[in-house]
């Protein structure tokens, strides 16, 4: 009776490439994103998923149905609030207009934390915080043993790991893997985090203090496939 969540960031985008902020908007896969979300797809093609779930950006959907090419029976299930965070403005804009208006770590911070009242145009950080935690609990208690993916992005992937064990938030590669089980009694486990299954590029560990409380049943130290770089790459783009 346990569930296993399997959460996929999405492949390698053009705005990726061009290190433009995409939350809201979107951009197609490039080349190099679509191999790696096929070698993603390659190494959960053993998975017996019992559900799937994606946002609905095209650069979600995209990955999510290249996975299911191996499970071809699997219906996939589009969640509105697997979306990304929302930087209003600053959409398809370069990160570092961004920066300079509010570093991305203070942010980030103010963001996990609810306190972000949200960039002009966009949503403020308790709206993300909120609607990333009700779609997580949803599909959990739809789902409670099995095998569920569900694709994403990687702030929203991001603080939902966060939530679970606050001691900093870890920027996702595409395509990357990370793996969360919930037990019977509601007990959270994050077994890993980032496992850059696609080779594409690690990335240093953003500050999100000040830590959220310890939930009861998750472990201290989960096991992070992140190896430090000396560039911080935003986890939300």
């Amino acid at each position: 009776m346990t569930l296993t969540l399997t959460l996929v960031r999405h492949g390698q985008t053009h705005f990726n490439a061009r290190r433009l902020l995409q939350g809201s908007s979107n951009s197609l896969l490039t080349r190099t994103g679509q191999e790696g979300v096929r070698t993603t797809a390659r190494h959960l093609a053993g998975t017996r998923f019992t559900a799937a779930y994606c946002s609905p950006a095209g650069r979600a959907v995209t990955t999510a149905v290249e996975i299911l090419r191996h499970h071809p029976d699997l219906r996939l299930r589009v969640e509105a609030d697997l979306r990304e965070y929302d930087f209003g403005t600053f959409e398809r804009k370069p990160e570092h207009e961004l920066e300079a208006v509010q570093p991305w770590a203070e942010l980030i911070t103010e963001v996990l934390t609810e306190v972000h009242p949200g960039l002009p145009q966009g949503e403020s950080g308790a709206q993300f915080m909120g609607r990333t935690r009700d779609v997580f609990a949803r599909i959990a208690q739809a789902h409670p043993e099995g095998e569920v993916l569900v694709v994403g992005h990687g702030l929203t992937l991001g603080a939902w790991l966060w939530t679970l064990q606050p001691t900093g938030l870890v920027p996702l590669p595409n395509a990357s893997v990370s793996t969360v089980r919930v037990h019977p009694d509601g007990a959270t486990e994050v077994v890993e985090i980032g496992r850059d299954v696609a080779g594409h590029g690690v990335v240093t560990r953003v500050p999100s203090r000040p830590a959220a409380p310890q939930p009861a049943g998750a472990p201290t130290q989960p096991e992070a496939h992140v190896v430090p770089t000396p560039e911080a790459e935003p986890a939300a783009v």
